[in-house]
């Protein structure tokens, strides 16, 4: 990235710092020296009120006054001269004044021209009691300040100082801080550079997150770094890419369920057409035979009573396969549908197992067919009854009309666990393989004139799918060479 976070943060973090330093060498080139000579003058201020205390010689004579004078000279870097109205020194006592200092008050008295030795003056304040004059020795190429003036005792004065320590102030000030900015400048690239990168490492991680994040990969996770507001920054991306993932598994379930749901309508759909379409064409048959059936009977084709008889009784056969196959029709609906309600009983299933063996006893003798249960001891299950009588009952009917060979069927009750297992075993011809995955679809049938044959309507297998999805239980067939196995399970003791 050209125009990083880190890279602007050192560059306006530096900028800043040199700023700072060239403002600071300015205010101190521009102001140092006025508020340098703004001070000397209040300095001079103070020392005219010392003198001015001073009424008569005697007081100027005293150690007290001495030593205020000795001690402003001494801080202040000044000189004083004080001198009788006929301008003889009365201060300082010693012998070794300044003549020049001396010769500056009497003409300063006397109202001779401001520029003696070579001096250029200017008066900066003037009042009635003192002046203050800068001053400028082109001889010596030095700038003072001096203050001339008359005391409340008559006494004429002048004090000096020089201003040229403070242009060396400044001088050498700049010179310093020219040394401390290149000092401050490589110090502070390394440290502006080391701030920097902590404060933009965890940005970047963020970066990262946020990469990944739009990736749809929500495994990865901020980890705080210090930083307060990045923290609270990287825990609010945790949560964002918590609750994104958790939205985009909801978006993905109700897709899932969306496309189930659009699948299953369109199933439905095509179940919907296969049944109109089964239902007319297995109505069609038996409504020809009872429409041509009757048209006989009203055109008396055959006068004889046996005849009649033979007609009525084929349409009452028919009537009764078409009501057989509503029925059928509506007791699958109602459990596919849910309205079928199922209640949950215990009871003994090897004994409604051994009562419908024995109702079709009397169809398996007229057919030759043999029919044995492995076991008379009692096996408890917990299911709805009368929907477990219509399952083995469907399986019996089914074994009986599909029975050959041996004529035998082999009834199996095995309890493993929990779970009871019902197996009904006929011998005959295998289910072929292409077929054995559609006997469970309504209609379907794999061999049409067999099942026309005994009134079957394809509907059978059809309600033992929805009965056994019902209950929550496993149902299923099972090719052996000799014959074929129909089996469910229930939830045993």
């Amino acid at each position: 990235m050209i125009h990083s976070i880190k890279r602007q943060i050192a560059v306006m973090t530096f900028a800043l710092l040199l700023g700072t330093l060239f403002l600071f060498w300015g205010i101190n080139n521009i102001f140092l020296e006025r508020v340098y000579n703004s001070s000397k003058q209040q300095s001079l201020q103070n020392i005219f009120h010392v003198m001015n205390e001073a009424k008569e010689i005697s007081d100027i004579q005293t150690d007290q006054f001495q030593l205020k004078m000795e001690s402003f000279c001494d801080n202040y870097n000044m000189t004083v001269m004080i001198a009788d109205p006929a301008l003889n020194v009365i201060y300082p006592f010693s012998n070794f004044y300044d003549e020049s200092l001396r010769i500056r008050l009497i003409s300063y008295v006397y109202g001779d021209s401001l520029d003696v030795n070579n001096r250029s003056t200017t008066v900066l304040k003037e009042t009635d009691a003192y002046r203050i004059i800068r001053t400028r020795d082109t001889r010596l190429n030095s700038d003072y300040l001096e203050m001339v003036g008359i005391l409340d005792s008559g006494n004429f004065f002048i004090v000096r100082t020089a201003l040229e320590s403070v242009r060396e102030n400044v001088e050498l000030t700049n010179r310093f801080l020219a040394f401390v900015a290149v000092f401050i400048s490589f110090l502070s690239i390394i440290c502006i550079w080391y701030i920097s990168e902590r404060i933009t490492r965890p940005l970047n991680n963020l970066i990262k997150i946020s990469s990944e994040m739009s990736g749809l990969n929500f495994n990865v996770k901020y980890i705080g770094g210090g930083m307060e507001e990045i923290d609270a920054l990287g825990e609010h991306m945790n949560e964002l890419s918590y609750k994104l993932e958790e939205t985009i598994s909801d978006l993905k379930t109700a897709n899932n369920e969306l496309k189930r749901d659009i699948e299953q309508k369109i199933q439905i759909d095509e179940m919907r057409k296969d049944f109109l379409s089964n239902v007319s064409h297995e109505l069609k048959t038996p409504i020809s035979l009872i429409q041509g059936y009757a048209e006989g009977l009203r055109e008396c084709i055959n006068d004889d009573p046996e005849s009649r008889e033979f007609y009525c009784d084929v349409i009452m056969d028919e009537a009764k396969k078409m009501n057989g196959m509503v029925q059928k029709l509506l007791t699958l609906n109602q459990i596919e549908f849910g309205s079928d309600q199922v209640t949950m009983e215990r009871f003994d299933v090897t004994v409604l197992v051994n009562n419908i063996l024995n109702s079709m006893g009397v169809l398996a003798e007229q057919k030759g067919v043999t029919v044995s249960c492995n076991t008379k001891q009692p096996v408890y299950v917990w299911s709805d009854e009368f929907k477990v009588e219509e399952v083995f009952t469907n399986y019996m009917s089914n074994a009986l009309n599909h029975v050959a060979n041996e004529n035998r069927i082999d009834v199996r009750i095995k309890k493993k666990d929990k779970t009871v297992r019902i197996s009904v075993f006929n011998t005959g011809q295998p289910i072929p393989e292409e077929d054995i995955d559609k006997i469970w679809i309504r209609f379907y049938k794999v061999d049409k004139a067999r099942t026309r044959e005994y009134g079957g309507s394809g509907i059978g297998l059809s309600i033992v799918k929805a009965i056994m999805e019902s209950l929550n239980q496993q149902y299923g067939v099972k090719n052996y060479d000799n014959g074929v196995e129909f089996w469910f399970t229930l939830e045993g003791e």
